[in-house]
């Protein structure tokens, strides 16, 4: 039952009124007019903001409209969503249009509306903001191959009962999908292979961003491991991510999403199974699957190989003649005679030192500074931002 016909203006003014004179609850006025809850708040809401011509009726939209969307081509937007669940409206509509430009395809809200209408729209739960966070450190990515970035999305076992892992690797720029691997573990000899297929096919990167667990990165001297310090051989800079910062990968981490979403949910019935799921959503990727962030294009329209290729076999240190250099050996180097612990993952590895300051040394790895070395104490200090 809704307010009493006779007179719905002096009905919801005579209501604003008794809520006002807080002798009653709004649960106790809506039940004595007949209204829920929801309409009660409505008409309170226009009477604050409005005052009593808040509260008179207003025009309802027509039934139909005469610019309305022709229902073959909802139809035709309801189908590629089915086949494709989690491709929004924007995707949706690159597609469509590409595909069939003379037709009136409709605004991104209405094809939101249409797919809400028809359930095929799940709502997602709000986040809080979170607390502040400082500044990220990663560097801008501008142009192909200038950044790869690469982690493994979580573990879980497929259908024979195995665990897969797996290894991700994507060029920063154009969100290109360069690797999708289903490893059975993630150490360091099948990721080191992956990444020689990926080098051979694609050229080298300047850069490639990891998170802070291995086998990108460990706890010992600048994080190095054995993976990376491979990549600094040929010329390649490890970037990390801030610790607890899996945003500054944001990109990569909700790629993550939608391969977990669209090739895990259920696991295939093995590991050869599995790839075949990563290899087909891969080429999908690449080549089909518009990208907001590339004008709607595909990753494929943006990414080329890198013009530096991987070389036959890894070139020999060279530091300028004005460092001390030293050969790393049981994770040592000798300074004056004395003992000095850098890492193991550099045995055999030349390091080089190069004073900037009285008795300080900086120590590098390549190009790579790893850390300070107090020459008095023989000690290593943290590099400063």
């Amino acid at each position: 039952m809704g307010w009493r016909e006779s007179s719905p203006m002096d009905e919801r003014y005579q209501f604003v009124t008794e809520y006002a004179s807080e002798l009653f609850s709004l649960t106790e006025l809506a039940e004595q007019y007949g209204i829920s809850r929801k309409t009660a708040y409505k008409w309170l809401a226009r009477y604050q903001a409005e005052g009593a011509t808040g509260l008179v009726d207003r025009p309802s939209r027509p039934g139909q409209s005469p610019h309305a969307t022709p229902e073959e081509l909802i139809e035709a937007i309801v189908a590629l969503r089915r086949r494709h669940p989690r491709w929004g409206a924007r995707k949706l509509l690159a597609i469509l249009r590409e595909r069939q430009p003379e037709e009136p395809w409709p605004s991104r809200s209405t094809v939101c509306a249409q797919l809400k209408a028809r359930g095929l729209v799940v709502a997602r739960r709000r986040r809080g903001a979170g607390g502040l966070h400082p500044p990220a450190t990663v560097a801008p990515i501008t142009r192909p191959n200038e950044t790869w970035t690469v982690d493994f999305k979580g573990e879980f076992r497929t259908g024979d009962g195995r665990y897969c892992y797996p290894l991700t690797l994507r060029d920063g720029f154009s969100r290109y999908v360069l690797r999708c691997d289903a490893l059975l573990s993630c150490g360091y000899a099948p990721t080191r292979r992956r990444f020689e297929r990926a080098f051979a096919e694609y050229g080298l990167p300047d850069r490639i961003r990891s998170d802070n667990g291995g086998p990108f990165a460990a706890p010992g001297l600048g994080r190095l491991s054995r993976l990376s310090v491979w990549w600094i051989r040929l010329g390649i800079v490890p970037e990390r991510i801030a610790l607890g910062r899996p945003d500054q990968n944001g990109s990569h981490e909700q790629f993550h999403a939608v391969l977990k979403a669209e090739t895990t949910r259920p696991p295939a019935a093995n590991h050869r199974g599995q790839q075949q799921r990563f290899r087909h959503f891969g080429r999908e990727y690449n080549y089909d699957r518009p990208h907001e962030a590339l004008g709607d294009h595909p990753p494929a329209r943006w990414y080329q190989p890198s013009a530096r290729r991987l070389p036959g076999r890894v070139p020999p240190l060279e530091y300028p003649g004005h460092l001390e250099t030293r050969r790393v050996d049981a994770g040592c180097i000798k300074w004056k005679g004395v003992a000095v612990f850098l890492s193991h993952v550099l045995d055999g590895e030349v390091v080089a030192f190069e004073e900037v300051d009285d008795g300080v040394w900086t120590l590098y790895f390549a190009t790579y500074p790893l850390a300070r070395f107090e020459a008095r104490t023989q000690t290593l200090l943290p590099l400063r931002p």
